[in-house]
């Protein structure tokens, strides 16, 4: 969705300038968009019907530089994918959420660590965001609503900095991670409540 959008907007359009524009978005860290498939993707969707290549040139001993534009087909698809995505609701992938699922097998003061290091990160995150909403470059060069999307990360952002500060503070204070039937149970390797790993078959 986000190449042919970007090429139904900016059309004709050679694939440098879609690269481009989607490294100045910061694409490939919240949509997924590597700069390397950038050009895979423009020829599949050209293979596929959803783009057409309206002409190549080449300038001295530069690389050739194909201009694409979107057919109907593509247009059609694109007004699919963007309506989908906006009256759906899809819950994002976090590998965390796996990691944190296994908590009791983290000794407490790692994972209090942890939680704090990551916290400290996403401080570092947002401050660069709010960073960046104020820079001239922002407000000059970007159309308003990317600066909203600037605040949806980093209201997102904080609500997870207070959530692991919270966490940290409650592994801390001994808090049971599991109801007492499970504790002791061998599927935890042994660990009971993130305390240090107990030789079962020394005892």
């Amino acid at each position: 969705m986000m190449i042919l959008g970007l090429v139904r907007w900016m059309q004709p359009v050679h694939g440098y300038d879609v690269r481009r524009e989607l490294l100045s978005w910061s694409a490939d860290k919240w949509a997924n968009v590597q700069p390397g498939s950038i050009y895979h993707a423009l020829r599949k969707l050209t293979e596929e019907g959803l783009l057409r290549a309206v002409a190549t040139e080449q300038v001295g001993a530069r690389p050739a530089r194909t201009t694409y534009e979107v057919t109907p087909k593509g247009e059609d698809e694109f007004e699919t994918l963007l309506r989908n995505l906006w009256w759906n609701f899809t819950e994002p992938v976090d590998p965390f959420t796996a990691a944190f699922s296994f908590l009791p097998a983290m000794p407490r003061s790692e994972a209090a660590a942890a939680l704090r290091n990551r916290a400290n990160l996403l401080r570092a995150g947002i401050e660069s965001m709010r960073a960046s909403l104020q820079s001239d470059w922002v407000r000059n060069t970007k159309p308003v609503h990317v600066s909203w999307m600037f605040e949806l990360w980093s209201a997102r952002a904080d609500a997870e900095l207070g959530w692991c500060e919270r966490i940290a503070e409650r592994i801390e204070s001994g808090v049971s991670y599991l109801p007492a039937e499970l504790a002791n149970a061998e599927g935890w390797s042994g660990r009971r409540d993130g305390e240090e790993r107990i030789d079962h078959d020394a005892k």
